[in-house]
């Protein structure tokens, strides 16, 4: 009885363990897979300094290009169409300054410098101020934390 049980136990943990195959998964009879030929891809291998390039597209528009040489610096392209039509572009340079993309595309950020609120505007001349102070030696150091009270910045009374 034993045997079986450990039988049995064996049996299921091994029908429970994860494939560790990196076959492409079977297709499902529910959804149709199909195909797309690759239609070009020409490929030169690194040679003895490192240069290489590819260029790959298959038939549903998708195109890859790239290229790179000695010292790391690559370049390159993608291309793609949504499924609404449009098509998208992407450049990019890899080298020393890093990866750097480009497409209408990718998002862009705000045009800085942005308007500093009047909020921040105080604060920072009001640091500045205290700053002066303290390097004339009118301002000590508070023991809370570095700041000062209020009253030693404006020559107020205490």
């Amino acid at each position: 009885m034993r045997t079986l049980v450990f039988s049995l136990v064996v049996a299921v943990a091994l029908a429970e363990r994860p494939s560790l195959s990196y076959d492409a998964p079977a297709p499902h009879p529910s959804s149709p897979v199909r195909l797309i030929q690759i239609i070009r891809d020409d490929r030169v291998h690194p040679a003895a300094d490192g240069s290489y390039t590819f260029d790959v597209e298959t038939e549903d528009g998708i195109s890859r290009h790239e290229s790179g040489g000695p010292g790391g610096a690559q370049q390159g392209s993608v291309s793609f169409t949504f499924p609404d039509g449009q098509v998208f572009d992407l450049q990019f340079v890899a080298d020393a300054n890093g990866y750097q993309p480009q497409s209408p595309f990718l998002p862009v950020a705000p045009a800085f410098p942005h308007p500093i609120p009047a909020h921040a505007l105080e604060q920072i001349e009001r640091g500045r101020l205290e700053h002066e102070a303290r390097a004339r030696g009118e301002l000590r150091e508070s023991s809370s934390q570095g700041h000062s009270a209020p009253s030693q910045l404006y020559g107020r009374p205490q």
